[in-house]
């Protein structure tokens, strides 16, 4: 949130000042891009965890209760599986990146390894989903609970 009011206060002086005196802020869309970057990657894990993201559950929500653990389990590991190569290939591009943006001359490998790290942290939240569906699935089988007497 640090970063929306000062990029916000930077697109509208750089907007008065294309309009008013047509002099606009050298590099402000630079840095807005990057800021925006920042915020909506480190936001990611964030708006997962408090289920933020668009769900459509017309389907899953008129199928039984076991199929939709089943299919829960499934998207999980498929997203897992999406997001862990996002986060390795996050990393290799950006420990390789090494140009710059053209008007500040801005690194742009930091941005680029917040792609990993972004990713790495929707990992551990899809880690802790993947153990909520599991459970839940475990769960909603009397037959696979172990019982007390070891049987």
């Amino acid at each position: 949130m640090f970063l929306l009011i000062p990029m916000m206060l930077l697109t509208a002086s750089d907007v008065v000042g294309r309009a008013v005196w047509a002099r606009p802020i050298p590099g402000a869309v630079e840095l807005s891009s990057y800021m925006l970057a920042v915020f909506i990657l480190l936001g990611v894990a964030y708006t997962h965890q408090v289920k933020g993201h668009v769900r459509v559950a017309m389907l899953v929500s008129r199928l039984p209760e076991r199929a939709g653990n089943t299919l829960d389990v499934i998207t999980t590991l498929l997203s897992l599986f999406i997001i862990a190569l996002l986060a390795w290939q996050g990393w290799v591009v950006g420990i390789e990146e090494r140009t710059v943006s053209d008007m500040l001359r801005i690194p742009q490998f930091p941005f680029r390894l917040l792609v990993a790290l972004a990713a790495l942290f929707l990992c551990l939240e899809l880690f802790i989903d993947l153990a909520v569906s599991v459970g839940k699935l475990v769960s909603a089988h009397p037959e696979m609970k172990i019982s007390n007497d070891g049987h």
